[in-house]
């Protein structure tokens, strides 16, 4: 059996549960207490206030992409690395959907967080420009820089926007489910349309299949 987790993690966890569901501003450090079942004092010994339990979530947000977007050690990508990635961001996406949804509100509220995840966003597309590359050695995709560069920005726009266009086909925070956040990487794979390799088509085909989500079920 685990060990029961410590009031600093539980914190963590319920305002994830919390913002994920109702989105960060409709969620107050007295409502993450309610539901715990502590007082907002003992909250406040862990965090001293909404924004430090946003930092931390970000902080584990940043760490989990920055351990899976960039290329693999000692060998080149396949078709089953392109599989990865987009399962990779999927999870990650999903896992920390209201950043995603809130986060004009959330760096305007925080200059330290904008700040933060302006580096972020430049590793993430200096990571996303490698892994193209990657494929483009791999003779999986067929691009020149300018259109790698412009690929990873159209990817990087979808991704960042994708949950903020469902909360406002869908309403609230709580109607979206996982495979309306499958569309969106879908929606990014689809992108490399005009730049796959012949030799690679059936296989990049076969995983369009395998992410497609009918529009009729995101909108």
């Amino acid at each position: 059996m685990a060990p029961p987790l410590k009031t600093r993690e539980r914190i963590i966890q319920a305002s994830l549960e919390l913002f994920n569901a109702q989105g960060e501003r409709s969620v107050t450090t007295n409502h993450i207490a309610a539901h715990l079942g502590i007082s907002p004092g003992n909250l406040y010994y862990h965090f001293r206030n909404k924004q430090a339990i946003i930092a931390e979530l970000f902080g584990q947000y940043e760490r989990h992409v920055d351990s899976f977007l960039r290329l693999p050690d000692g060998r080149g990508l396949t078709i089953d690395d392109k599989t990865f990635y987009l399962e990779a961001l999927l999870a990650a996406m999903w896992h920390f959907r209201f950043l995603h949804r809130d986060l004009e509100h959330l760096l305007d509220s925080d200059g330290e967080l904008a700040e933060r995840y302006r580096l972020f966003a430049q590793r993430c597309l200096q990571g996303a420009q490698s892994i193209y590359q990657g494929f483009v050695d791999a003779e999986i995709l067929l691009m020149n820089p300018a259109q790698i560069e412009a690929l990873t920005l159209n990817s990087w726009i979808i991704m960042t926007s994708w949950v903020r266009f469902l909360c406002t086909t869908r309403g609230t925070p709580g109607d979206l489910s996982e495979e309306m956040l499958r569309r969106g990487i879908y929606q990014v794979l689809a992108l490399e349309g005009g730049y796959i390799a012949p030799q690679a088509r059936e296989a990049v085909e076969a995983l369009y299949r395998k992410l497609h989500v009918p529009l009729e079920q995101v909108i």
